[in-house]
């Protein structure tokens, strides 16, 4: 049994997707960042970073954050969703771009353009920018190809995914981008995304471009 620690932002959904996709059995314990709930000294305990999410292992009592960590351990672990041979580098190439590019510059979008616009119209430019350049890399990888390490989904699209599903908060127009948009709906169909999207709670349906 695993405790999941998390909240609805992009990083902790990663972690519920993951598990509903590995079939696991775990405890979902909501950590409310909007109350600071992640500076409580149980959390920290866990999670000594003060960010969610975080896992602890029942079983072995092995505890966890950082949700590239927890993916990559439980792929690892249960044998799934990182392929082997080359398609494991390229996995891993993917999985580590979201977590260097992906994930920062559009959570500094999020704080720009959604609750803080138009107070730095040259910040706004720049996000912007930083946006477009990380759809577009995106979009390069994804033409002619199913899923971003080739042919099997895997750790690098759970990673990925949650973060492209805040598109509007991005100003990200996914019509511009048919091949992220085709990748995008084509995981949002999955019966385990759909469940790991409302962990911890529901707060709204998965966005549609």
């Amino acid at each position: 049994m695993i405790d999941l620690y998390t909240w609805t932002t992009p990083n902790g959904r990663k972690v519920s997707i993951m598990l509903e996709e590995l079939g696991e059995a775990y405890e979902c314990h909501p950590v409310d960042i909007s109350k600071d709930a992640q500076f409580a000294p149980d959390f920290l305990a866990i999670a000594p970073s003060g960010r969610i999410p975080a896992i602890r292992d029942r079983d072995s009592g092995l505890t966890l954050m950082e949700s590239g960590a927890i993916l990559l351990w439980l792929a690892e672990t249960r044998g799934q969703f990182l392929p082997p041979a080359s398609e494991r580098w390229k996995t891993l190439e993917w999985t580590f771009w979201q977590v260097g590019q992906l994930g920062p510059f559009l959570g500094q979008a999020h704080q720009v353009l959604k609750y803080n616009r138009g107070r730095t119209p040259e910040a706004e430019r720049k996000c912007r920018d930083q946006v477009a350049r990380v759809y577009g890399t995106l979009e390069t990888r994804l033409t002619g190809r199913d899923y971003l390490a080739g042919n099997d989904y895997s750790i690098a699209d759970i990673m990925a995914w949650p973060w492209v599903s805040r598109f509007e908060w991005q100003e990200a127009d996914l019509t511009n981008y048919p091949s992220v948009r085709d990748w995008y709906l084509r995981i949002a169909e999955r019966p385990a995304v759909q469940a790991g999207y409302h962990k911890p709670h529901y707060v709204n349906d998965i966005p549609l471009p």
